[in-house]
């Protein structure tokens, strides 16, 4: 069960006005919309759900799990093991930038509270969000379950607020997707958690293409 100081740690790791960068990356969902594949709330909600039930729960959230795990083992070998599989999934350069950007990130923003594991992530390549999330959740006590939820309310705000910005949507229409795709979340945590190792993968062709298009995108917003 988590404790109300616990609760309060991870509502701070989860709020958008964490420094460490995610509002400049839509990753993929500019191009997406430049493309003219995403129009309006209905797409919208079909191109974010889609991620969300093919890849963050088959790949991110399981692999958050693991770090999780290691990291409250104090098990140094599985978090280099599970941080280089997660990068090893990510299918193009801006999103394994943006993994080593925003890892580094959070790793500087841990160290300046107080965690000092998270120092020799500062400068590591092959930092991730995710390892550095997971490694803040321990040491603040957040259990594994509530830290998935968190991690992927974190991910699924980002991208509303990207589509606000770029379809755009109007606020009130982000707020019914939020409404709408977070009803999908524990549902997608409970899979993510009864995955076996051989389990863990998935992929959207269009996301990945997404992507990699935007990298050569002449005009944007957002840095991937």
């Amino acid at each position: 069960m988590i404790t109300d100081l616990s609760l309060l740690r991870l509502l701070q790791l989860v709020s958008p006005g964490l420094p460490i960068g995610m509002y400049s990356y839509s990753q993929g969902l500019e191009r997406a919309i430049d493309d003219g594949w995403v129009t309006n709330e209905e797409e919208t909600g079909r191109w974010i759900g889609g991620i969300l039930e093919r890849c963050q729960s088959r790949v991110d959230l399981p692999i958050v799990a693991r770090l999780h795990d290691a990291w409250a083992c104090d098990d140094s070998d599985a978090v280099e093991h599970w941080t280089r599989t997660l990068i090893a999934h990510r299918e193009t350069a801006e999103l394994r930038e943006e993994d080593r950007q925003t890892g580094q990130a959070l790793a500087r923003l841990s160290e300046s509270l107080g965690l000092a594991e998270s120092q020799v992530w500062s400068r590591k390549p092959e930092a991730t969000l995710a390892t550095l999330f997971a490694m803040a959740a321990v040491q603040w006590g957040v259990p594994k379950r509530e830290t998935l939820m968190g991690y992927l309310w974190s991910w699924l705000e980002n991208q509303v607020l990207c589509a606000v910005k770029l379809v755009p949507l109007g606020q009130v229409a982000g707020q019914r997707l939020l409404r709408d795709l977070a009803d999908q979340l524990p549902a997608r945590v409970d899979e993510a958690l009864a995955l076996t190792d051989d389990q863990i993968g998935g992929s959207v062709f269009a996301f990945a293409l997404a992507s990699s298009r935007h990298e050569m995108q002449y005009s944007r917003l957002f840095r991937s």
